[in-house]
């Protein structure tokens, strides 16, 4: 599930190497988008299995797109809807093993199978939400869900 050719650890060391890379690329820029942009670029090359990697952003009662890697997406998705819109009305990592199974999937791409939605929090407040999808059913797991948690705090920490 990893790219094997960048990371020869298992899942949490591998986790742990991208989080330090993430930290190295960031950390003395004060740009958000910057910043998010060279995140998802970083998870797209890190994560294997995977068809879309981004950010929306919270404006006002709506998530906005924000940096992503992948196929053209939906631009806004209201607070509650979907597996983004209900992981930011809830505060907490969403993990769907079937999206087809989700009542109330919002369907960007075709072929995503499974998801993961974890909300980016600074000060107990909002941000918006890192959003990765996979064609695969299930590609998501316990250590996967810690690992990309831990970038979300990373990254809040410098945003």
């Amino acid at each position: 599930m990893f790219n094997v050719e960048m990371y020869q650890g298992n899942k949490v060391e591998n986790y742990a190497l991208v989080q330090k890379q993430l930290i190295a690329l960031i950390e003395d820029e004060p740009n958000m988008i910057a910043n998010l942009s060279n995140a998802s670029a970083l998870l797209n090359q890190f994560l294997g299995e995977i068809n879309w990697v981004g950010f929306y952003l919270l404006e006002k009662d709506e998530l906005v797109l924000g940096p992503f890697q992948g196929l053209p997406a939906c631009v806004r998705i209201p607070i509650g809807k979907g597996v983004c819109g209900t992981s930011a009305a809830e505060r907490k990592t969403m993990r769907v093993e079937d999206v087809h199974q989700f009542p109330g999937h919002i369907a960007c791409d075709a072929a995503t199978r499974s998801e993961i939605v974890v909300p980016l929090m600074k000060d107990d407040k909002l941000i918006g939400v890192l959003d990765i999808d996979s064609p695969i059913t299930n590609r998501f797991d316990e250590s996967d869900q810690q690992g990309l948690e831990k970038i979300t705090d990373i990254l809040c920490n410098y945003l």
